[in-house]
């Protein structure tokens, strides 16, 4: 008698959600087994997933919100908008540079630059119908951008742990050096708590970055699409709002906050189930290459700088 695999991959799937929401997991093991699955099974609700996961993720970053002080998060905000500005101005330069040497397609070179130093596949997204990328442009970018994402998850923590960074250095580190703020929240918070107040701010200080990126876009495109504004991030500061000066709700804002990494840990297992070997055939080397240089350089030159005390908070 011949298995039914459809039923047994719909059936793994679920069992990882309920895993991934129980609290049993960690966000990098909830990642990982995320993965796991990507590569074995073929994904039953591929394309849910997906937006199941987007959405996730905002509602999660906004339910950490109240888990946070409005006045640290203005203090990290302010400080780390400065620090953004720069590496984005230098990922993107830098971005340009690789591709031309590498030959990739100018698109998918400015893509994954994009991606690289702004917000992972969020800024993608939001500029890609901008820039008039076809849907095979957008899938390489994502699929780069995304498997470096996965790697970043799993790998910064130890090296934090490895280099004795203090939670602000590898907070400022993580905002700085990984893709989406899926992974940079999930790499934090698995460091600690203020590594995660840290990194959670200055990675939607980066976050903004979208509009300006896009607005530049669309003059240089000569575009009319729709400009896609980040809207969880007011919601984020607004919940920051709300722990800070409304305190006859402070009995609930730590239910809101556990909430807030549950839902993040569903996002990375849904994130990870995405990747399969399908996905890295469609990026091909030339582009893998241009984001996982470009990347390093990124992470290694932010590390150096905020070891070194030229960057901190």
């Amino acid at each position: 008698m011949v298995p039914d695999t459809g039923n047994m991959s719909k059936n793994i799937f679920f069992a990882g959600l309920i895993l991934s929401a129980s609290g049993y997991l960690s966000p990098p093991f909830a990642l990982a087994a995320g993965l796991i699955y990507g590569f074995t099974f073929v994904h039953p609700y591929h394309l849910d997933a997906k937006r199941l996961s987007k959405l996730l993720l905002q509602v999660s970053v906004v339910l950490l919100g109240f888990g946070m002080n409005l006045q640290e998060v203005l203090h990290v905000g302010c400080s780390g908008f400065v620090y953004t500005a720069a590496s984005i101005t230098f990922a993107m330069l830098l971005g340009w540079g690789l591709g031309s040497i590498l030959s990739v397609q100018k698109r998918i070179s400015f893509l994954i630059s994009i991606g690289t130093a702004i917000c992972g596949g969020s800024a993608i997204a939001a500029v890609a119908p901008i820039s008039g990328a076809s849907e095979e442009e957008i899938a390489v970018s994502l699929g780069t951008v995304f498997v470096l994402n996965s790697v970043a998850l799993l790998v910064f923590p130890f090296v934090g742990t490895a280099l004795h960074l203090t939670q602000n250095q590898f907070g400022l580190w993580a905002a700085l050096a990984i893709h989406d703020t899926s992974s940079v929240v999930g790499a934090a918070a698995r460091f600690g708590a203020v590594a995660l107040a840290i990194g959670t701010t200055v990675k939607l200080a980066r976050a903004l970055w979208i509009v300006p990126m896009s607005v530049g876009t669309a003059f240089v495109y000569k575009s009319k699409a729709r400009i896609r504004w980040p809207w969880f991030i007011l919601f984020f500061c607004l919940a920051a709002v709300a722990n800070t000066y409304v305190p006859i709700l402070q009995h609930v804002y730590p239910a809101f906050k556990h909430l807030g990494g549950i839902g993040l840990t569903v996002t990375l297992f849904l994130i990870g189930t995405g990747l399969s070997k399908e996905t890295l055939r469609e990026v091909g080397v030339r582009p893998l290459l241009q984001g996982v240089l470009l990347w390093i350089v990124v992470a290694v030159g932010s590390l150096a700088l905020i070891r070194g005390n030229w960057i901190h908070l």
